[in-house]
């Protein structure tokens, strides 16, 4: 390290902000080997890139900028992951069919078509496009000539009306 930032400076820096970006962290990131991993990196870069504060606060506002940005980007990386691995996992299991599983499948969907029948037809639509058709909001929106925030409150609303529809039955369909 050039003599622009002492070493007595920089490990004073460490030990009176690194309890404050660990708690930061730790918080978002919700794993403590991670937060003490990203409160490492932030002070390598730190040093790395020998930066100069006008005084010590600028530099713990950075590091904790630092901290709390790489510790998002570890959250939603693991959020994407852990779905990743649980959509792949429900793919590959294979649920055995009986008699038993079959006709209880069959009874469920017909609940389910039953009480499509008796929503109003833009819910039914929408609801039908997205979960049949597989389409997204922007597809349905232009399929059926309205907003893509409009399509999220109909099928939001079809979905809640067919659980009512489904629970007033006295069906188990969730």
């Amino acid at each position: 390290m050039d003599e622009k930032v002492p070493m007595a400076e920089f490990r004073r820096l460490y030990d009176t902000v690194f309890p404050v970006l660990f708690r930061v962290a730790y918080r978002i990131a919700n794993s403590e080997e991670a937060a003490e991993d990203l409160c490492q990196e932030a002070f390598f870069r730190l040093y790395e890139k020998n930066m100069v504060f006008p005084n010590p606060d600028e530099a713990k506002y950075w590091l904790i900028r630092v901290v709390k940005n790489a510790a998002l980007n570890y959250a939603k990386r693991r959020d994407r992951e852990r779905k990743a691995y649980q959509k792949a996992f429900r793919e590959y299991v294979k649920v055995e069919e009986t008699g038993e599983n079959t006709l209880i499948k069959q009874e469920t969907q017909a609940e389910i078509q039953e009480a499509l029948k008796q929503l109003p037809e833009n819910l039914r639509m929408v609801l039908i496009l997205k979960e049949y058709g597989e389409l997204n909001y922007k597809e349905i929106g232009r399929a059926l000539g309205i907003s893509e925030g409009n399509v999220k409150v109909r099928v939001f609303r079809a979905r809640e009306r067919l659980t009512g529809l489904l629970t007033k039955d006295g069906s188990h369909v969730s």
